[in-house]
């Protein structure tokens, strides 16, 4: 059976299937896992009422060895009709051809939410001292700025050209080397900036979270982060209304009517419970998460802002190794629910993999789906997993009382730990 979406709204039947990518290095000992420890979770919430057959199709290093092709189109085909998906660390070609498949399946299934949820489970070493108090989730624009991919290398007849149009058609005398620069292209939209912040809103509406923070750069990129931080105020107001109370509000109010008053506005609406919605330049909120990680909840950023910020933030709560991701289309339904870390080819093949990330995005593709108890019966059964030490060697190396577990017995430990509750 397959999902559907109706007005926005997912119709999802008790038996589905969900098309998979194993992936390429360690995808081959992850992803085998994953789908084990998610068959447990939904037989043990659902018992036969509620399945997953799942479908493998082709992409990466296996798929361009048998058929000479890294993403071929019925892949693409088969997510697009399907709607959700799951998908292993796949490796990004060197040389001429695909870009990256990653980039390739996000724009192409337009997936413009990369969404990144981090928090910190107990048991887990992190170089904070409270790290308790890092629970964000990370909204990512995904089809827009450095994903664009429009660059050109240094001494090519695309960059003299383009050198010869900022010069002579557009004025611009400030490139300081400009016959051996290379130059890029960051395209920032109005549309796709709006609707990734209208979907950051209506996660924490719909989830009852204090605030939406916009990052940005726009104090020296003012048209294109600039213009994500006014296009980001904009939906915010214009279309949520009494659910929100903006920071640009806040200033207006300031402006009009003093600090003193704007302030007491301020703390009105949170005791009213609306959705604060600030913004920050991205060298701050990068300090700022550090300094005080409980100020933030829901982030909304650009492509590149949103790189850095998501590492950033695994790293505070143990690593990209417990980072899942996800890359969403809110509008037309469609989903893949990814590994965040690379393929490890270092120790492919030597069951020492951790396949936390996988999982923990197995969960979020659970969620999203609206099979919550499956989804909780993981999180409880890793955090589980974690109290006691038990961990693969990424992981179980920096605890008090770690256990190292292989890849498999991970799994497994996982799967016991699930069906005992």
């Amino acid at each position: 059976m397959k999902l559907k979406i109706d007005n926005g709204n997912l119709i999802v039947p008790g038996h589905i299937t969900i098309p998979y990518i194993t992936g390429d290095g360690i995808g081959s000992e992850i992803t085998p896992v994953c789908r084990q420890v998610v068959n447990a979770a939904i037989q043990k919430a659902y018992g036969d009422n509620r399945s997953i057959r799942w479908k493998e199709v082709p992409a990466g290093e296996k798929s361009f060895r048998e058929n000479g092709e890294w993403l071929p189109d019925t892949t693409l085909e088969t997510f697009k009709e399907y709607l959700i998906g799951m998908k292993g660390p796949l490796t990004t070609p060197v040389g001429g051809g695909i870009r990256s498949i990653n980039v390739a399946l996000r724009q192409r299934l337009d997936l413009y939410v990369c969404l990144r949820p981090v928090r910190w489970f107990r048991g887990v070493y992190s170089p904070l001292r409270e790290p308790r108090k890092v629970n964000m989730t990370v909204f990512r624009e995904n089809t827009e700025d450095i994903y664009a991919g429009i660059e050109w290398d240094k001494d090519t007849p695309e960059a003299r050209k383009f050198l010869d149009f900022l010069r002579n058609e557009m004025g611009v005398t400030k490139i300081r080397f400009p016959e051996s620069s290379a130059f890029g292209v960051k395209p920032v939209s109005e549309e796709g900036t709006k609707r990734l912040v209208r979907s950051a809103i209506q996660y924490a509406s719909d989830r009852q979270l204090p605030g939406v923070t916009l990052v940005h750069k726009g104090n020296i990129m003012k048209f294109t982060e600039g213009g994500f931080k006014r296009w980001g105020y904009e939906v915010a107001e214009e279309e949520f209304g009494d659910q929100v109370f903006t920071m640009s509000e806040y200033e207006k109010i300031v402006k009009t009517r003093g600090k003193d008053a704007a302030g007491q506005i301020l703390q009105e609406a949170k005791r009213e419970k609306k959705i604060i919605v600030k913004d920050v330049i991205a060298d701050a909120f990068l300090q700022n998460t550090l300094l005080r990680p409980e100020d933030y909840s829901v982030i909304a950023t650009l492509n590149l802002n949103g790189d850095y910020i998501s590492d950033q933030l695994a790293a505070m709560v143990g690593g990209i190794g417990i980072s899942p991701g996800a890359n969403i289309n809110y509008l037309t339904g469609h989903a893949i629910f990814e590994a965040t870390h690379g393929t490890a080819p270092d120790i492919a093949g030597e069951n020492r993999a951790n396949p936390s990330s996988l999982i923990l995005s197995a969960a979020m593709m659970l969620e999203y789906i609206h099979w919550n108890e499956a989804a909780e019966r993981i999180i409880r059964a890793m955090e589980h997993c974690f109290t006691e030490g038990e961990a693969t060697s990424d992981l179980s190396a920096f605890m008090p009382n770690g256990k190292y577990l292989t890849t498999s017995r991970f799994g497994q430990t996982l799967i016991e730990n699930i069906n005992s509750n």
